[in-house]
């Protein structure tokens, strides 16, 4: 992982697992890297807003993560609970560049309070 102004590269985008997701360490808390089973990529804090269980472990299926303590459904595009639940988990820009995935530190503001 290198640093690259605000964007931290994590590496080739085959290592994270088709509907899986990878854990990203940082000084503000862990992130979660999801990859969709069509290749698109999704960063969220690794707390889900209902008793901040590792989304990082749930099950990924269309765009949602179930988080795998109370199987609440979080979308990943947004970080936003699905209905009836409320809450956000914090969601981060991804790119994909040459095959390289990174993320930006800099957390999406309608989940700031997250």
């Amino acid at each position: 992982m290198t640093h690259n102004e605000n964007w931290l590269e994590i590496g080739p985008l085959s290592d994270i697992p088709r509907q899986g997701a990878r854990v990203i360490k940082t000084a503000r808390g862990d992130i979660a890297l999801f990859r969709t089973v069509d290749d698109a990529l999704f960063a969220l804090a690794d707390r889900c807003p209902h008793k901040g269980g590792p989304l990082s472990q749930g099950i990924v299926h269309g765009g949602k993560v179930a988080c795998p303590l109370h199987d609440w459904k979080i979308h990943l595009e947004t970080g936003l609970a699905a209905a009836p639940d409320v809450g956000c988990a914090a969601s981060y820009p991804v790119r994909l560049r040459e095959g390289m995935v990174s993320i930006s530190l800099t957390r999406d503001e309608a989940c700031a309070h997250a």
